[in-house]
């Protein structure tokens, strides 16, 4: 029996096929669909020649989420809020990235303000119903919302983090008139408080929603025709997997679905190779990814926020989301000089359709592909494993517009690309290393992505690690992680108090209610009991007066309280280097991660055969390395190349999902899992 994991990226989909008994794989890479990305998926399906029944499970993970996001196609979408509360996503949140910066602009809201309505109800932060809520008020709105051609609907009341009560009342009030619109509550999504957030949140999940549903049940029908019997889950964007009826209510939680797999199977390299801190660096075609994994921990956030920058806040989302920095540069990135003259590299994509202008299919505009062909990094013959053949005469006369322009030659241009590309991933990796106080020398670099081999050896020199790690099969990661997932949710609760008021008996209930909500989930949704769920606890704690809170892992039992203050200025002084001495503490949040301790299928790591540096050697070329200057290479074909291989650079290694660099300053050499390390 075998299972199967898809991954969805913007510019290709990836597919492995991974039978449970032998560890024996296969892999397949096409470019994605993206105006219906299943037929992508079948395609894969047909190349891996799969058999519907010798699958027992049938994992995915896309981008259909954050992709609908980015390019403003989700659906036309209402807010319904508090009675004063209308404007909550205009008003935003005060604080700026940069309060020097006087041409700020805060976030366009994914809702108009015509269609932002307010609803007559009030609860208080305890609960407590101040103002019963008049349903009289949702009758006014259903002729507009018919009127308007709205799709989706979203609601956030004030406190309902505190009690959903009203909102589910009135979503279920409107669902009986308005059966054609999806209805999101804010309070089905988190129940965590910030009403801007929570709003931002529902919202979002609104606005991808009938685009969501319309790819999961495509999928399914899709698989069902062909036979397939076997659970279809998603991956979530917490590094967990949930079910396809919970992916279509709830799809905003798959919107890092690729960068958690992503995650999943560095850390398993990691394990292998006993290397406990880890710096995640992924590049597709689209968007470069990274994260900071310090003690193999996978960093999980719900501060997350969608298109954030140095110079802009992004949008909140208020999920459990691996905690990584994305930025829209990647092996597609149009190169474009802006008014100003200044050449830039991303955010915008060429895609897979029609792609870049070297593989053919009409596309015009330089991108980073293009650059690193004319710079003979990449092999015109072996790009996706031979599947595309890339044309380096119109990648040239795409660079040639450019350096006309800008009156310098094609080398100059093809290499300015790649270092503004790469200028681009090094603010970002600083971001989640340097800046965040980690040092990057205690870390290697695990790079994976199709192109994030050809960029990590030039960029893990500039930042400093003590190496960099190219795992087998780089370009299929997201998809080879989704086998390290299983079942997982969290459940958070708001629950403001100071801690010299609690007793841990209000601790205990608490966290008792959230499991005896953690068991009805995975009793419903998967049929699981509650002795194969493992159960891991933490509370969100601060300062008084403060606005920023750390999180302390605590077990049960608790213990008394003042241990619990104990060990929260050991995290706060392990955070921030300092305690406030005789200031009071308070709780904030009390958090459940609730997951599945069923032992996984093992994720088998290929040894190496029979192999030689002699068969791997392929010849030599001529590549430009930019800053390094221009060299004849060595060109060594990974899937020959053997155990304990020990090279000097330059040297280019190919495989069918992606290139690896190795500078001429730096050495290479193959550990027994086939692993690059690169120093």
């Amino acid at each position: 029996m075998a299972r199967l994991a898809v991954d969805i990226g913007g510019t290709f989909t990836d597919a492995v096929y991974l039978e449970d008994e032998t560890g024996e794989s296969r892999s397949a890479k096409l470019p994605t669909t993206s105006e219906n990305p299943v037929e992508g998926i079948q395609q894969a399906l047909d190349v891996l020649g799969v058999r519907p029944d010798e699958i027992t499970s049938f994992i995915h993970g896309n981008t259909l989420v954050v992709n609908v996001i980015v390019e403003r196609k989700g659906a036309r979408t209402a807010l319904v809020t508090t009675a004063g509360f209308r404007d909550v996503l205009e008003i935003a949140r005060g604080s700026r990235t940069n309060i020097y910066d006087f041409t700020f602009k805060k976030p366009e809201p994914f809702v108009p303000r015509d269609l932002r309505f307010e609803v007559r109800e009030r609860i208080d932060h305890n609960g407590n119903v101040l103002s019963a809520l008049a349903l009289t008020d949702a009758d006014k709105l259903v002729d507009y919302f018919r009127f308007e051609g709205v799709e989706s609907v979203a609601i956030q009341f004030m406190h309902s983090y505190a009690e959903p009560q009203h909102e589910i009342l009135f979503a279920n009030y409107l669902a009986s008139r308005l059966p054609d619109i999806a209805i999101t509550t804010s309070s089905e999504l988190t129940r965590e408080w910030g009403e801007y957030e929570r709003a931002n949140t529902a919202v979002l999940n609104a606005y991808v929603q009938p685009k969501a549903l319309f790819f999961l049940e495509g999928l399914e029908t899709a698989l069902a025709t062909r036979g397939f019997q076997c659970p279809v889950v998603a991956v979530q964007s917490n590094g967990g997997h949930t079910t396809t009826t919970l992916a279509k209510k709830h799809p905003i939680t798959l919107i890092e679905s690729g960068p958690a797999a992503g995650i999943g199977y560095v850390k398993r390299i990691s394990e292998a190779i006993c290397e406990s801190n880890v710096i995640f660096f992924d590049v597709g075609g689209t968007t470069a990814k990274c994260a900071v994994l310090e003690n193999r921990e996978t960093p999980v956030t719900t501060e997350y926020r969608l298109e954030r920058s140095e110079t802009y806040p992004g949008y909140p989302i208020k999920i459990p989301v691996v905690d990584v920095v994305e930025i829209g540069t990647g092996g597609g990135s149009i190169a474009k000089i802006d008014p100003y003259g200044i050449l830039n590299v991303g955010p915008e994509s060429a895609g897979a359709a029609p792609g870049p202008a070297c593989f053919g299919k009409g596309g015009t505009q330089p991108t980073t592909t293009d650059a690193m062909l004319h710079l003979g990094i990449l092999n015109p013959e072996n790009f996706a494993g031979g599947q595309i053949a890339l044309d380096i005469e119109k990648a040239r006369q795409s660079l040639k517009r450019v350096a006309r322009e800008l009156d310098i030659s094609l080398d100059d241009v093809a290499s300015g690309i790649v270092q503004i590309a790469n200028s681009n991933m090094i603010n970002a990796l600083r971001l989640v290393s340097v800046r965040r106080g980690h040092d990057p020398r205690d870390f290697v670099m695990i790079a994976t992505g199709g192109a994030g081999p050809m960029h990590a050896s030039v960029l893990g020199s500039e930042l400093g690690v003590r190496k960099i790690i190219v795992p087998p099969d780089p370009g299929f990661a997201s998809a080879w992680g989704m086998f390290t997932t299983s079942p997982r949710r969290d459940f958070v609760r708001t629950h403001l108090q100071r801690l010299d008021n609690t007793r841990t008996e209000d601790l205990d209930r608490v966290f008792k209610e959230l499991q005896g909500e953690a068991e009805k989930h995975f009793e419903e949704e998967f049929q699981i009991s509650r002795d194969k769920i493992v159960f891991r606890r933490s509370l969100d704690m601060r300062y008084l007066g403060q606005e920023h809170v750390v999180s302390v892992p605590i077990t049960l039992p608790l213990g008394d309280i003042k241990s619990l203050e104990n060990a929260f200025n050991a995290v706060h002084e392990r955070n921030y280097t300092f305690t406030i001495d005789d200031a009071p503490s308070e709780l904030v949040n009390f958090k459940l991660i609730a997951e599945v301790s069923a032992t996984q299928p093992e994720l088998r790591i290929r040894k190496a055969g029979r192999r030689s540096s002699q068969t791997a050697y392929k010849g030599d070329r001529i590549v430009n390395f930019g800053m390094e200057g221009i060299h004849n290479t060595r060109i060594f074909d990974r899937h020959l190349m053997p155990v304990d291989l020990d090279i000097a650079g330059p040297a280019i290694i190919e495989e069918s999902s992606a290139t690896t660099i190795v500078l001429p300053h730096q050495r290479l050499r193959v550990d027994e899992f086939l692993n690059l390390h690169i120093s």
